[in-house]
């Protein structure tokens, strides 16, 4: 049974993703039995819905069929969106996780905290993380290189609207001592 190699599916499937303004952040490809698996894991800036992954999963599939990559052999074709456990390794993650809590290690450390905005922008090396602090939350700027492991954690109270504010970028939001920013050290 032919299993074709990660590169050989993303060459296929790549500008198919690409066409319809996703991005493509994952390719797994690997045997399950008599057939093969094919994971397609994409993204964008708005989250593509349930329809617009089962349009483009169809559109693979054909592509792949065309394509006799798998010869006769059967094959399992998945397409779908990242989840929350994600790692937020590129800047677009980070962008897409603006407001949201985030557990990372930051030269070496435990840090926990909420997504600002990147700075600077279109070409960002730092982020902005709004730590709870007293009086109140304080924005760190911390350099894309000095992040570790980095995932966004699911929040299952309401947040502190003071953090949402200053990772949204509301001037004034940190109440007193609070909203100041600094570099990490």
């Amino acid at each position: 049974m032919p299993v074709p190699s990660r590169e050989d599916v993303v060459g296929i499937v790549a500008p198919h993703v690409e066409r319809r303004g996703l991005d493509l952040e994952e390719v797994r490809v690997a045997p399950a039995g008599k057939r093969s698996m094919i994971s397609v894991v994409v993204d964008a800036d708005s989250r593509p819905d349930i329809d617009a992954l089962a349009t483009l999963s169809r559109e693979i599939s054909e592509v792949l069929d065309a394509a006799n990559t798998f010869g006769e052999a059967p094959y399992v074709l998945e397409v779908t969106s990242p989840g929350v456990d994600r790692p937020l390794t590129a800047p677009r993650h980070w962008r897409r996780a603006r407001g949201r809590k985030v557990q990372m290690t930051v030269n070496g450390k435990a840090v926990r905290g909420r997504v600002g905005a990147l700075i600077p922008e279109p070409d960002p090396q730092s982020v902005e993380i709004v730590v709870p602090g007293k009086p109140g939350p304080q924005v760190r700027v911390v350099a894309l290189a000095e992040i570790g492991k980095a995932v966004v954690q699911v929040e299952f109270s309401e947040p502190d609207p003071r953090e949402v504010q200053l990772a949204q970028g509301v001037q004034g939001a940190g109440g007193a001592g609070g909203g100041h920013k600094e570099r990490n050290k």
